[in-house]
């Protein structure tokens, strides 16, 4: 009975195998940095969401070494039982500070990851079978997989079309109307319609969730994020940042009106039943975002659109299709999973370590590589990427033809 059980799981590795859909983890052997060593060999990486190259930044690394001193290296329980640290307290202190510009009484709420975040306020807002949850179609997985599991209804509405969403807010009878994007869509690198999204909230009565994965300490003067970019101010919004990526440690957080930061703190159970974070990395947050916030990190954004336009300028394809963005998210579209996988292993043989991105991630047919760019790349290793890549589709051009 067990072969036949294994001999299942084997039959479903076969057909992703079949369909060019296997994943492969690779292991870097030294800090995250777009200079690296993966596998022991050296490469230089477009695929990290490290962007503004804080997570190996000396005073994060000795903000880290200092919050394990003082605090050791665990939290011992849930924040609600006696693992809300000091540093937890002031990290949330400080976020609320940082987003208050944009919200109404704001405050916030640490959480160890991202995923986890998104699940919570889905879920607590969602909490009551007579809401609804209307969720942008390209939303990442965390918000798909939180609206699921919330008792409320879910509808669909599609990509960027505020027409659509209009008509299914004026269609809605729910006591309660949840608005639910990315800021910046993780696969295509664009953004949300957020000041419209938000008007619409405002006049039918919704909550908009946001989540600024990939915005927050990118966007904005202050790296504030999208609302910072939009400059939004408004009651409706639940804010959701990620600390993982541009802040370059670990964790996520909530900012929205105080009421709803408490029924998070009450009702989310993803933030109730975890053990907290360790109070050292939100210690070394509070390095990230004195970066963030201050000259540096105005000068790192300032190197990262710099790098942005380089790409745009110097990238030159007729073959494969570069959705456009203006964000480090930098995708291009190839088609089929194999010539996708294909020229990733030739960017991965001359040293450059691209991602290939597949179904279910994103659309069959819509294979692509997922360039990130980061403020710690040189003009050069961009340029270097533009032109290899400009190679390779040419050589691809030649031999179709």
């Amino acid at each position: 009975m067990t072969q036949d059980l294994i001999a299942g799981i084997e039959r479903q590795l076969d057909t992703l195998a079949a369909q060019s859909l296997m994943r492969r983890r690779r292991t870097a052997d030294s800090p995250t940095a777009p200079r690296q060593l993966v596998d022991g060999h050296p490469m230089l990486a477009f695929c990290s969401n490290d962007y503004l190259g804080l997570a190996a930044h000396p005073r994060v690394v000795a903000a880290l070494r200092e919050g394990a001193e003082l605090y050791g290296a665990g939290s011992g329980a849930s924040h609600l039982v006696s693992g809300h640290g000091r540093a937890h307290a002031q990290l949330e202190e400080r976020l609320a500070a940082f987003e208050a510009p944009h919200l109404v009484d704001a405050r916030a709420l640490y959480f160890c990851t991202g995923y986890m975040a998104n699940l919570a306020v889905l879920t607590a807002l969602g909490s009551d079978p007579d809401a609804m949850i209307f969720s942008e179609a390209l939303n990442h997985a965390s918000l798909i997989d939180g609206a699921r599991l919330a008792r409320a209804g879910v509808t669909v509405y599609p990509h960027r079309d505020v027409a659509a969403l209009e008509a299914q807010l004026i269609a809605s009878n729910a006591r309660a109307k949840i608005v639910v994007t990315d800021s910046v869509f993780s696969m295509d690198g664009d953004l949300a319609p957020l000041p419209a999204l938000l008007a619409l909230c405002e006049r039918y009565g919704a909550w908009l969730v946001v989540d600024d994965a990939h915005g927050f300490g990118v966007l904005g003067a202050h790296g504030r994020g999208a609302l910072e970019h939009f400059d939004l101010r408004s009651p409706n919004l639940v804010y959701v940042g990620t600390l993982g990526k541009a802040a370059g440690v670990g964790g996520a957080f909530i900012a929205a009106h105080a009421s709803v930061v408490e029924l998070m703190i009450q009702r989310a159970r993803p933030y109730i039943y975890t053990t907290a974070a360790p109070p050292a990395l939100a210690h070394a947050l509070l390095a990230s975002l004195d970066i963030i916030e201050g000259e540096e990190g105005a000068a790192r954004r300032a190197h990262l659109n710099r790098l942005i336009a380089l790409l745009d300028d110097t990238l030159k394809l007729a073959r494969w299709q570069r959705p456009l963005s203006h964000t480090a998210i930098q995708p291009i579209v190839i088609g089929g999973n194999d010539e996708a996988l294909y020229v990733a292993s030739r960017l991965h043989e001359q040293g450059l370590w691209v991602p290939a991105i597949r179904p279910p991630t994103v659309a069959p047919g819509t294979a692509r590589l997922r360039v990130t760019l980061c403020a710690a790349h040189t003009e050069d290793e961009v340029a270097r990427l533009a032109a290899t890549l400009n190679a390779f589709e040419h050589q691809l051009e030649r031999s179709a033809a």
